[in-house]
């Protein structure tokens, strides 16, 4: 059975809506490149990414003692984490909600067998 190498990152301050666009480009890639892919991405979702998957491999060959040639990323999500809101006041005694999404992001990697 291949043991899964995991690593969380809670509360990022990029959407959920956004970090998937670049989740997609790195799904089912060995590790390596997918650290390249996110290295070169300009979108500001792609450091954030990049540095859970970069955390996921260092737990792999610090805890598992598992070369980083040998990983790809088994699975990589990003779910919506909570929103903080507030409002501003707008004409006629309206007012505007403004929504600051967040979103939790999981990278499962393993073993090329």
């Amino acid at each position: 059975m291949a043991t899964d190498i995991q690593a969380k990152l809670s509360n990022s301050t990029v959407s959920a809506q956004k970090v998937r666009l670049v989740i997609d480009l790195v799904r089912g890639r060995p590790a390596v490149q997918a650290l390249n892919t996110l290295k070169f991405l300009t979108n500001g979702a792609a450091a954030p990414v990049y540095k859970v998957l970069a955390s996921a491999v260092a737990n792999a060959e610090e805890n598992f003692g598992v070369s980083r040639d040998d990983l790809f990323v088994y699975r990589i999500t990003a779910d919506e984490g909570p929103t903080r809101k507030w409002r501003r006041f707008g004409a006629r005694g309206r007012f505007k909600p403004i929504l600051r999404r967040s979103s939790h992001i999981t990278v499962v990697l393993r073993e090329r067998a």
